[in-house]
């Protein structure tokens, strides 16, 4: 098995660079015994044990959300640090000696990354916590890719006692080389809504159609209908993605089922866009459907907001990055059609949420996120502590 162990990034201060063994030891441990949304019961113990160790008070909510508090030594504001715990419902392919020992079950989007390196800059910020004019709040949250951690954090008090005046995440992010960080103002992750159609048409035998009303044809003319809400019904300005990822209908070969159900994705950015989409994909499947003497039912859950950067933190934090000499580059980071629950602590908060690049061509590790292929250049996260640390020691300065 490959141990891809990557040297220590080059310009680290002594305090994380005395760290980044256990680092890399905590993701992978994290790694190799990975948890779904909301059953994060090793992971949030293994989170809680280590801030108590150090000396944080702790707090559990949300279930299995973790809350660690540094006090610093003079009054001032506090300031949020986030990290989600939670993997997903993937068989790893990798053949590392850190891959998963739990099938089914995989860190394919890096959260057990996140984990590592916000520990250790509780660490390392604890250590400091007498120079600190204010407070560093820790928050471990757990279902970011669903069913959602954050908001259960927030309604348990997570932005009150003492009150969060600013936040920051970060996120590994595979589209940028280890030892790069993404920055931009305003929205970086979208608005991920979901819909549910179902195709009502009249069963019969394969081979008379015309005594049954085919659903399956009438899913096919609704799925490609679909397609003319972002070509041609939204301004070409405002990104749009309208997906559907899941087609189920009859189990056999000569048999017209009664009805097609089709599950997929909404993406938007523009608070206006995303409150017309409803009623606009209602229309166009009222209309497809009635053309065929079908029928519909449907539904629309509206899942996680934009999320959205305040400007001001935004320059603040690649003002912070762009001081450490581990960090090679800092750029505008690309809006991704992602979605993330992060957006409603920066409904809530002025902050930032920002890209840590971890792949590396030259080791092979190029997957993309959600992939059972999916690794990280380990290097990138003493830098993601770094960050975390120097944006806490200016914010409380």
């Amino acid at each position: 098995m490959a141990s891809r162990k990557s040297p220590a990034p080059q310009g680290l201060s002594p305090a994380v660079r005395a760290l980044v063994d256990d680092i890399v030891a905590v993701r992978r441990d994290i790694h190799r015994n990975p948890e779904l949304g909301f059953q994060e019961k090793r992971t949030s113990q293994v989170v809680e044990e280590r801030l108590r160790k150090i000396g944080l008070d702790v707090e559990r909510v949300a279930g299995t959300g973790v809350v660690g508090l540094i006090r610093g030594g003079k009054p001032g504001k506090t300031l949020l640090v986030r990290a989600d715990m939670d993997a997903l419902p993937l068989q790893e392919q990798n053949k590392t000696a850190y891959c998963s020992q739990v099938a089914n079950t995989m860190h394919a989007c890096g959260h057990d990354g996140h984990v590592s390196a916000a520990l250790a800059a509780a660490r390392v910020l604890f250590d400091e916590r007498a120079k600190l004019k204010g407070n560093v709040k820790f928050m471990f949250q757990p279902a970011e890719e669903g069913p959602g951690g954050a908001m259960p954090m927030i309604k348990a008090g997570l932005l009150k006692g003492p009150k969060v005046d600013a936040a920051v995440a970060l996120h590994v992010w595979n589209d940028l080389p280890v030892g790069t960080i993404g920055v931009r103002p305003g929205p970086i992750m979208a608005a991920a809504d979901e819909i549910r159609i179902t195709i009502c048409g009249k069963g019969g035998h394969g081979a008379a159609p015309h005594q049954a009303i085919d659903p399956v044809v009438v899913a096919a003319h609704v799925i490609t209908a679909l397609q003319t809400i972002v070509s041609r019904q939204v301004d070409p300005v405002h990104s749009v993605v309208v997906t559907i990822a899941s087609v189920h209908a009859g189990k056999a070969f000569n048999i017209i089922p009664p009805e097609v159900e089709l599950l997929g994705t909404v993406r938007s950015f523009d608070k206006g866009v995303r409150a017309e989409l409803p009623e606009r994909i209602e229309r166009l499947v009222r209309g497809v459907t009635s053309a065929f003497g079908a029928g519909y039912r449907m539904r629309y859950k509206h899942g996680y907001p934009p999320t959205v950067n305040d400007k001001r933190m935004s320059e603040f934090v690649k003002g912070c990055a762009s001081q450490l000499p581990c960090v090679r580059e800092v750029v505008e980071a690309d809006v991704s059609l992602g979605g993330e629950d992060m957006a409603y602590v920066l409904e809530k908060v002025p902050g930032c949420y920002f890209f840590l690049g971890s792949s590396n061509e030259s080791k092979g590790i190029t997957s993309p996120h959600h992939s059972p292929t999916f690794d990280i250049d380990e290097a990138c996260l003493p830098i993601g502590t770094e960050v975390f640390c120097e944006v806490a020691r200016r914010f409380l300065g």
